[in-house]
């Protein structure tokens, strides 16, 4: 369930600090959100997809540790990246 690339490099642009920027904690939380959103739809049509549930699982993990990161080093950056994305606040 991987993101094509136009849309990747739509959520680049959105939340890169500069054209070419995918590593920043930013793009990486947003992109882990898209794929999140993806795949909690898939899983409601396809309830017993276990093996992608256990991915989800673990993009959460990952998006979890890179928001509490984001959230020690920019807390301004990281409450609007919060109000944007539409994900609760709970690190």
């Amino acid at each position: 369930m991987a993101l094509d690339s136009a849309k990747k490099q739509e959520i680049v642009s959105k939340y890169g600090r500069h054209e070419n920027d995918t590593g920043s904690s930013e793009v990486q939380i947003a992109l882990l959100t898209t794929r999140i959103n993806e795949l909690t739809d898939h899983l409601k049509t396809f309830k017993k997809d276990h093996s992608s549930r256990l991915g989800l699982l673990k993009l959460v993990g990952q998006r979890r540790r890179l928001m509490r990161y984001f959230k020690s080093t920019n807390r301004e950056g990281y409450n609007t990246l919060v109000s944007d994305l539409g994900i609760r606040d709970n690190i």
